[in-house]
């Protein structure tokens, strides 16, 4: 086989990747390694897909075949690789096979956090993190179950506010005090909060889940302080962990993600990582925007053009209908304090430098019509910096 390049993952980072690269680059040979069917599909669309009443089939866009021809490409589904040989420049897959890569790509993405809960209903516990569960959750689910959600972050809330659309009773469970304790002030995730349990959402705060036990209506929910939260099902929602056993296993440098550099080149030759399991500059961004801008500048730089990753302002879509929300974090430790307006329609909250300059915002209700003015702001501010 001739060597080209390999993107383990099929995700939205490698074949965002892959149609980038395939712009510039329309012969060369191209596979994309795929664990489960290989389709096209968003997973960031799963804690919202719900409420649009599709079926889980339904979601994908393309499936592997398509996907083949629109690339020009071999698409390897339900395919594992197990070793990396960065010398020899080879995968080894779990059917004995082993391909060569001219270069290679890891957009292998994260696995969900498992909480350590004890009790003999701990196993019933699900985590959405692919279409597979996706389809195992909702075949699941009625109306009128009550559902509880361990994390009250990003997809914790987002799951919730779905749930209302089928007629469920989500109640969401988290060691902070606010929804979104890591992206909003506490202020903003107050007023956040209010909108949120007046569209049916209950909360049970400062608590954390111990185990998991068997109850009459299905499942109890046992905490290190108060009472339990009987369920018909609990859907874990605490957080990712980038997937790095494989890029370990190779020798390259693993912390946090598979460690890269500005041109997403990993600490071993011809390997490069993207999307979720990518740590860059000490941060890993599991967000749809850092992807596209990592997947363009590394398309360029596979086919001949060394290209670093810019981030420009990313703000970040809180798909909660129930209270719509627009988060531009400012970055880890930077200096300055938050300013919070609100009214009973709006809540904006931004984030100034001691200078005054914009670092970060969030708004949210009325306030994200806000989004671009800001935005274009943020931008303003941090072309300044540079």
């Amino acid at each position: 086989m001739n060597p080209g390049l390999v993107i383990i993952g099929s995700g939205l980072a490698g074949y965002t990747l892959a149609r980038e690269w395939r712009k510039r680059d329309k012969t060369s040979a191209l596979t994309v390694i795929s664990r489960d069917q290989g389709g096209f599909y968003s997973k960031p669309m799963l804690s919202n897909a719900l409420a649009s009443g599709k079926a889980p089939a339904a979601l994908v866009m393309k499936d592997a075949a398509a996907m083949a021809s629109e690339l020009n490409a071999t698409v390897l589904a339900q395919c594992q690789v197990t070793h990396i040989d960065t010398a020899g420049q080879q995968l080894q897959l779990a059917d004995g096979r082993t391909l060569p890569y001219r270069d290679l790509v890891l957009a292998t993405g994260a696995d969900p956090i498992r909480l350590p809960l004890a009790g003999e209903g701990a196993a019933a516990v699900r985590s959405v993190n692919d279409l597979e569960d996706y389809a195992l959750f909702a075949a699941a689910l009625k109306p009128g179950d009550t559902v509880a959600v361990l994390g009250a972050g990003l997809i914790g809330c987002e799951f919730a506010n779905d749930l209302l659309a089928l007629g469920c009773k989500p109640v969401v469970v988290d060691l902070a005090t606010a929804p979104l304790g890591r992206l909003l002030p506490p202020e903003a995730g107050e007023w956040m909060r209010h909108r949120l349990e007046a569209a049916g959402i209950s909360f049970r705060w400062g608590a954390a889940a111990q185990a998991v036990n068997r109850a009459a209506q299905g499942l109890a929910v046992v905490f290190d302080n108060g009472p339990p939260v009987e369920a018909q099902h609990v859907l874990s929602a605490v957080g990712l962990r980038p997937r790095v056993a494989l890029a370990k296993a190779a020798g390259l440098n693993v912390n946090q993600g598979i460690v890269v550099n500005a041109l997403l080149a990993s600490s071993q030759e011809h390997v490069y990582a993207l999307g979720d399991n990518a740590e860059l500059a000490g941060r890993v961004l599991p967000y749809v925007m850092p992807l596209m801008h990592q997947a363009r500048a590394l398309a360029a730089t596979l086919s001949g053009t060394p290209t670093e990753v810019v981030y420009p302002a990313m703000p970040v879509t809180v798909k909660t209908p129930a209270c719509p929300a627009v988060v531009c974090p400012p970055p880890p430790g930077a200096a300055g304090q938050w300013e919070v307006r609100s009214t009973a329609q709006a809540c904006e909250a931004l984030f100034r430098t001691p200078a005054g300059a914009l670092a970060g915002f969030a708004v949210l209700g009325a306030a994200v019509s806000q989004r671009q003015v800001l935005t274009a702001e943020l931008a303003a501010a941090n072309a300044t910096v540079k």
